[in-house]
């Protein structure tokens, strides 16, 4: 039997563009967590195609109807649920963050990829959905590695010293888009991600980030 789920309040105080609705109440906000929470649990268990949107109240204990309330069809629900990712994502970098001295790219840098394989090992529904680049999502050749790259630009841009101009935002999006292809490679290795994999993906990013940061 799968545990009792969890909610999490913080999903309310990201963008939520995927919901019909925004939860005004705790009670709502609470109960849209839990829908977001059996929904990934389910698809770790069985996958996009035979996700259902009656599973998923069932799972969360809510009625159809308050799926719907929030959700007009899984793809959009699985869609909240990549935006809370990336969310979640963001909050655990800035905590990882607080302990990395201001200017230390390289600190700053493992803290992104360090949270990244956290929740690649750890987050229900994480491995399939990610941010959103696994399954169709949301609008036709919406790309949610460069809704990542913003948010990095946002966050580092200021700790590191560097304007978040165009220049900066370039290099994060060819780092991602590097580091995402090797995670992936890792995770196919290894369920648990290939340390060798890693440990160069570690490498590789050093050195690129070297030439354009130091």
């Amino acid at each position: 039997m799968m545990d009792p789920v969890t909610p999490t309040p913080s999903f309310s105080h990201q963008s939520a563009s995927a919901l019909r609705r925004a939860p005004v109440q705790q009670r709502s906000a609470e109960r849209l967590s839990r829908i977001l929470d059996s929904c990934a649990q389910l698809l770790d268990e069985r996958g996009y195609e035979a996700l259902s949107t009656r599973d998923v109240a069932g799972r969360a204990g809510v009625p159809i109807g308050s799926v719907y309330r929030f959700f007009g069809n899984k793809r959009a629900l699985v869609a909240a649920l990549a935006e809370r990712n990336l969310a979640q994502y963001a909050e655990g970098i800035t905590k990882r963050m607080a302990t990395v001295p201001a200017g230390d790219w390289r600190g700053a840098m493992d803290a992104v990829l360090d949270e990244y394989l956290t929740m690649k090992r750890t987050a229900p529904g994480f491995s399939l959905v990610d941010f959103g680049n696994q399954i169709p999502l949301g609008a036709p050749g919406a790309d949610p590695n460069n809704l990542l790259v913003d948010r990095l630009t946002e966050l580092l841009g200021g700790h590191l010293g560097r304007t978040p101009d165009d220049a900066l935002r370039r290099t994060f999006l060819v780092a991602v888009e590097s580091a995402d292809a090797l995670v992936r490679l890792a995770f196919r290795l290894d369920p648990a991600g290939d340390e060798d994999v890693i440990t160069e993906t570690r490498e590789l990013l050093r050195a690129y980030l070297a030439r354009v940061l130091d």
